[in-house]
């Protein structure tokens, strides 16, 4: 039978894993780079875009910097989205794996 003090328990170190990774991936920086290097855009892990980096000679092709900007961008986010993703992943395997070994 499952023990409801058992599920609370469950429940507060689910929680206090959260605060933790929370924390631990605002700090990690992510970075993607696109054109061969003529964009670098970086970002937390929060998802918020914290540098841009332009080759110069980007300026005087409008278009192309915009390809190349929303392409970079996308990068770096899916692979924030993908961090988050394998560290929740990770956190409810090692949840499930202490509470319920016998």
């Amino acid at each position: 039978m499952f023990d409801m003090g058992q599920l609370s328990s469950m429940m507060n170190e689910l929680q206090n894993k959260s605060k933790e990774i929370e924390e631990q991936s605002q700090s990690r920086l992510f970075t993607a780079k696109g054109g061969g290097g003529l964009v670098s855009v970086s970002a937390n892990g929060k998802g918020e875009i914290v540098d841009i980096v332009l080759d110069d000679s980007l300026l005087e092709d409008k278009e192309s910097l915009q390809i190349l900007l929303i392409s970079t961008v996308n990068d770096v986010l899916r692979s924030v989205e993908a961090d988050r993703h394998s560290t929740t992943m990770g956190l409810l395997d090692d949840l499930v794996a202490t509470s319920f070994k016998g």
